[in-house]
């Protein structure tokens, strides 16, 4: 796969279809590697006539492991050096989790290279908003484990506690992380990416003055990050559009998909009016 270079950071990316299409870059949560935008994802935004990028962050997947401090200010400039190593000038930039945090400061840092901006199941900063239930923060939060077995079956018991019981499948689920794990596995990396949320405080002023076309979306059983954190997102960004979907949680799986894929074509199309 490309990499691209952020000063001494390195970044994995990888691409899907024509570098002619408007480009849509995808970035991934909370520990979580490329991988968490699954090729039939990937797929889908193509057949929709996206460009499609998904990198790994810092301290995650093949990216560089740091072993320093940064903020979220330094992971949205990862961001821009991934576009700019894939040849593209704007992109759609989106992001889950964490990576929504990462996408919100990448329009507010860098405008004009952000043809519109898509924050999924996130939230501002504040810390009146957005916060998650005492099971959830525990499981998120929890040290990791000495083996990759252990840590799949944490991760699983993990999962259970913010996703919807209708909607969870630990058999895909372990698969998944075992394909992630095989690819990288990072033990402690992701606490320095909690680190960089913590240091890099609200983005009230950002949002309010943001002014690039604006999509949230946000599961309505979230027990991770609370609905609250993706209401007041869309309430901060003036003309921003606000999806709920009431059945998603903290899961970002194939049942979410299509609400998504149609959500974001739909936002593309009016970046383009």
């Amino acid at each position: 796969m490309p990499r691209a270079a952020n000063g001494t950071i390195e970044l994995e990316y990888e691409t899907f279809g024509s570098v002619e299409d408007p480009a849509l870059i995808c970035i991934p949560g909370l520990g979580s590697q490329l991988l968490s935008y699954p090729t039939e994802l990937c797929e889908a935004f193509v057949d929709r006539g996206f460009f499609v990028i998904r990198m790994d962050n810092r301290d995650a997947g093949l990216s560089s492991m740091t072993g320093d401090s940064y903020t979220l200010d330094d992971m949205a400039d990862d961001v821009i050096a991934v576009l700019d190593a894939a040849g593209v000038s704007r992109a759609v930039v989106l992001g889950v989790s964490m990576g929504g945090m990462v996408a919100q400061v990448t329009a507010i840092r860098h405008p004009g290279r952000t043809l519109a901006m898509v924050s999924i199941m996130s939230t501002t900063g504040e810390p009146d908003v957005g916060n998650p239930t005492l099971d959830a923060w525990d499981a998120l939060t929890a040290p990791p484990e000495d083996s990759i077995e252990a840590q799949i079956e944490a991760d699983v018991e993990a999962g259970r506690v913010w996703s919807n019981p209708d909607w969870f499948d630990p058999e895909a689920l372990r698969a998944n992380l075992a394909a992630g794990y095989a690819r990288a596995w990072n033990p402690g990396a992701a606490q320095r990416q909690i680190n960089a949320i913590m240091a890099s405080g609200d983005r009230v002023a950002g949002l309010r003055g943001l002014r690039v076309p604006t999509l949230v979306i946000h599961g309505g059983l979230d027990t991770l990050i609370d609905p609250s954190g993706g209401r007041r997102t869309a309430e901060l960004i003036d003309g921003a559009a606000y999806l709920l979907i009431e059945e998603m949680s903290h899961d970002f799986v194939p049942q979410a998909w299509p609400a998504v894929v149609e959500g974001v074509t739909a936002l593309a199309a009016r970046a383009f009016s």
